[in-house]
């Protein structure tokens, strides 16, 4: 998780109005990670943070996102990165393929992402959490609720930090 953290402060270093968006099934127990992860953060980040719980949809929230004005938009997500459970990466749009299988979505975040980069000109960057169970179900395993708990508060230490 050190990694993702300098990461992440690095691409934050810069920002003045951030969306997090929080992409997952809630019906597929891990793949839920990334709202659950916003839900966690309702009411601990400063204003120039704007937090959309996506869930499986997150071109819905196209025209929230618009309005916000972000210069940063950073969607959470699980996805399968044959890493440990819980192990997350931070990615960015143009690392992605066509072929790349980072989600399970209707519209592939990679579209997603580069629609909102050439009409907003904001920076985009995907925080990807390998889950450990993607059944049908509403559990979250442990090795993700934990993940989730160390993420939460490594975004509200960057986010309270740089504003």
């Amino acid at each position: 998780m050190l990694q993702v953290y300098r990461q992440l402060k690095d691409w934050l270093s810069h920002t003045n109005r951030v969306v997090i968006a929080g992409i997952g099934n809630p019906i597929r127990n891990d793949d839920f990670i990334g709202t659950k992860i916003v839900q966690q953060l309702q009411g601990k980040l400063p204003d120039n943070v704007c937090l959309i719980e996506c869930e499986t949809v997150p071109e819905n929230y196209i025209f929230e996102i618009k309005a916000f004005k972000p210069s940063h938009v950073l969607l959470i997500d699980a996805a399968m990165l044959e890493l440990e459970p819980g192990e997350a990466r931070l990615v960015f749009p143009e690392q992605m393929t066509a072929s790349s299988a980072f989600s399970s979505h209707a519209l592939p975040l990679r579209m997603f992402s580069d629609y909102l980069k050439e009409t907003t000109g904001t920076k985009i960057a995907l925080l990807l959490i390998q889950p450990k169970n993607i059944e049908f179900g509403e559990t979250i395993t442990t090795e993700l609720k934990k993940a989730a708990e160390r993420i939460e508060s490594l975004l509200t230490e960057l986010l309270y930090t740089l504003a």
